[in-house]
């Protein structure tokens, strides 16, 4: 399907591997230059995306460095795919609420709601002035937290709270926002960007292959 995306231009975070690095190439099937940021660049991102960043998207001065490189090698932003998430399984306690600390939390928090908050802050006059879209990845954990570490699926409910205030405020002003909870994802977030999607804002599309056996 032509989604007309083409010449487009989008930063997908996380984009190293995984779900990330297949709607990199995704997008870039379809056209788009795409910035893809992720800690570790691997070959598969260096052949996929139009300009890479290595970053901790964790902290707010990476988020924001992200957005500026990408200005920079692609002259603005229409889209925004933040995807970055999960966290260093070596580092998180797999135990109950109180065998986890602060630490933890705000670990979790930093890389699965912050980065997206800090690259959407950054991100939006560009976006608002191409009146792009944005997707954020979220997962079936926000609405299901058992057997996630404590605190991520929380900071994913949070991601969700997120998107539902963005669409709200932005969609006057010809900006989209969507969720997307995975499974694979990465066609659905490519027509989600595009305008075949113009009438689809504020949902939180799930796509688990049936794990959610409630609506």
């Amino acid at each position: 399907m032509d989604l007309a995306i083409s010449g487009k231009s989008a930063i997908v975070t996380g984009a190293g591997r995984g779900i990330g690095l297949a709607i990199t190439q995704a997008l870039s099937a379809e056209g788009v230059r795409v910035v893809g940021a992720a800690r570790t660049i691997t070959p598969e991102l260096e052949k996929a995306a139009a300009a890479t960043v290595s970053v901790d998207l964790s902290t707010r001065d990476g988020a924001t460095r992200v957005v500026e490189e990408a200005i920079d090698a692609v002259g603005g932003i229409d889209f925004l795919v933040d995807n970055v998430g999960a966290g260093d399984p070596d580092a998180l306690s797999l135990g109950g609420f109180l065998d986890v600390d602060d630490e933890q939390w705000q670990a979790l928090f930093d890389l699965n709601l912050f980065s997206a908050v800090w690259t959407t802050r950054a991100a939006l006059p560009s976006i608002l002035e191409r009146r792009g879209s944005i997707v954020n990845i979220s997962s079936i954990n926000a609405r299901v937290p058992a057997g996630s570490p404590v605190g991520y699926a929380e900071a994913k409910a949070a991601l969700n709270q997120l998107s539902k205030r963005l669409s709200e405020e932005l969609a006057p002003r010809g900006v989209r926002v969507n969720t997307v909870s995975p499974g694979e994802v990465a066609d659905l977030v490519a027509f989600l960007l595009s305008e075949r999607a113009a009438n689809i804002h504020g949902a939180d599309h799930v796509i688990d292959g049936g794990t959610l056996k409630a609506g």
